[in-house]
């Protein structure tokens, strides 16, 4: 089970599809980001909290679309991003 273009926009409360191209974007990049820095697939059975992960990071890139943001106070990614993402991480040295 992956995260839809559907459940994403549930997430983010939209309903219309003129996003759609954009958010399906913003989806394959945060699942990329997600299994890169847990060390692979999510697998059929990815825990909540993976899917979560996924969910926050792909609203984020959607609702913060530059790099670089003027006149506001930067900050770091969503609240527990990374909190949600660290058990699954696959450490090696």
């Amino acid at each position: 089970m992956t995260i839809t273009l559907d459940d994403l926009k549930t997430h983010l409360n939209i309903v219309g599809n003129d996003d759609d191209y954009l958010l399906q974007g913003k989806l394959d990049t945060a699942t990329d980001f997600v299994e890169t820095f847990t060390g692979g697939p999510m697998g059929t059975t990815p825990p909540a909290s993976l899917l979560e992960a996924v969910r926050q990071l792909a609203a984020h890139l959607y609702e913060n679309r530059e790099a670089t943001l003027i006149g506001i106070t930067g900050r770091e990614l969503p609240f527990g991003l990374f909190d949600l993402l660290t058990p699954y991480r696959a450490w090696s040295f």
